[in-house]
């Protein structure tokens, strides 16, 4: 019988895990993107300086969100999945809600700051989730899945703020992102339990998410010592070079359409919702690519990187996006370089339950996370400081063109085969 017959035949708990991640990565990128949709009428409203006060409120964020993913990492793999994305995302929730009494740009930055930090704590969770969740086989794809959230809350966003933000005043949309975090938290709560302690699901399914897991048992290891891997190295350098083309799009996408368009707030909606739309459907799409490959008879090795490769490529077009006049033109160009972003991360998050034991993945998806917000912190210095200077986006869409090739050449020369790395055993595990 063939994998898939198997998966057909047992139970299916397993999904309705992914799709607690899944509504939490949405309500993730719900709050994160707010304000960015709101910037430009706050801006006016409030008089704060252009570009480089909002390149600050930016990088508050990013900075706490560095800090915080490796923190969480550490804290996920030390106290469980469970605990501590209920803590976080309540954290969260409240600073959400911080924003609403805020008014000069450097009291966000503070709420973004604390924002941030509690956001850091999604990913770090999720992939630990999906290692303890599902075979190998599918963690592409749920990882895939759970990553498309983001897309839909970027979805959700442009539709829901406008329509808060005119009926009601701006600082309801910040009372329903951050209400949505308690709602998910009475629903993750009694719902989550590593699979070896829930008392309900099907004995089939049981088996069949442990079938092709690890026997023994890594020692946890310091940070330091991780960073002894070129695997590691590949997933930091790979996050690093790409996570700030993502928060370029996430945080930039509606000035410059505000800017070279003259699309104002009500404007902004379909237009964003279209290049969201895309990113759900490269999400999914990059996730399914490289697990069909797998169900194909390919190695994982192949699998792996002809995703990167098909993703990489997608990204390549958006080099000429600013010299487009027709707007929605623009919009296809941006959303299959952000689709293909996604699609390209699903894989790279894949790559560390691929290479490391599920007590240590945790840690290093901190470590990558880290890596990637401090990329995006010196990118947003460098837009902030290059758009006071010259008001253009071009050389940052370029930017955005190569970085996923480099990446994947890079990927390619530290880990030119992926296969499980050999982390020390704890004496008492040894056979």
């Amino acid at each position: 019988m063939t994998a898939e017959q198997v998966a057909r035949r047992i139970g299916h708990y397993r999904w309705v895990i992914c799709a607690l991640l899944f509504i939490n990565t949405a309500n993730n990128y719900l709050d994160r993107q707010m304000l960015g949709i709101l910037v430009p009428k706050l801006e006016t409203m409030f008089n704060w300086p252009k570009e480089i006060g909002w390149a600050r409120i930016v990088m508050a964020f990013q900075l706490a969100y560095a800090v915080g993913l490796p923190f969480f990492g550490r804290l996920v793999d030390r106290f469980g999945t469970r605990a501590t994305y209920a803590w976080a995302t309540i954290f969260w929730g409240f600073a959400a809600w911080g924003h609403m009494f805020c008014r000069q740009w450097w009291q966000f930055g503070i709420m973004r700051l604390f924002l941030g930090l509690g956001e850091a704590v999604n990913f770090p969770a999720a992939i630990k989730a999906v290692t303890e969740w599902f075979p190998r086989r599918e963690r592409a794809l749920a990882t895939g899945i759970f990553n498309s959230g983001a897309n839909i809350g970027a979805v959700i966003t442009p539709a829901l703020v406008p329509w808060l933000a005119t009926r009601f005043g701006w600082q309801y949309a910040f009372l329903v992102g951050g209400s949505i975090n308690f709602i998910f938290v009475a629903l993750w709560w009694p719902l989550y339990r590593r699979p070896q302690e829930k008392t309900n699901i099907d004995p089939a399914e049981l088996t069949y998410i442990l079938s092709d897991r690890e026997d023994e048992k890594p020692v946890k290891l310091p940070w330091w010592q991780l960073l002894g891997y070129r695997e590691t190295w590949a997933f930091v350098i790979g996050k690093f070079m790409t996570d700030p083309i993502w928060w370029f799009y996430l945080f930039w996408l509606p000035k410059w359409l505000n800017k070279d368009f003259g699309l104002d707030l009500k404007q902004l909606g379909w237009p964003l919702i279209v290049v969201y739309t895309f990113v759900t459907v490269g999400s999914i799409g990059g996730g399914y690519i490289s697990s069909a490959l797998l169900r194909a008879g390919r190695s994982v090795n192949f699998a792996r990187k002809m995703a990167f490769l098909l993703m990489a490529l997608c990204v390549v077009p958006v080099s000429v996006i600013t010299r487009l006049s027709n707007v929605w033109w623009a919009v296809i160009y941006v959303g299959l370089a952000a689709a293909a972003h996604q699609g390209w991360s699903a894989n790279l998050f894949t790559l560390v339950s691929d290479c490391f034991p599920k007590n240590a993945v945790a840690s290093v998806i901190g470590l990558g996370g880290m890596a990637g917000s401090i990329g995006a912190i010196l990118f947003s210095e460098f837009i902030g400081r290059w758009l006071e200077r010259t008001g253009r986006y071009w050389l940052l869409f370029f930017i955005g063109s190569t970085a996923y090739l480099i990446a994947l050449a890079i990927i390619q020369a530290l880990v030119p085969r992926i296969r499980p790395v050999q982390l020390p055993v704890a004496p008492d595990d040894q056979r």
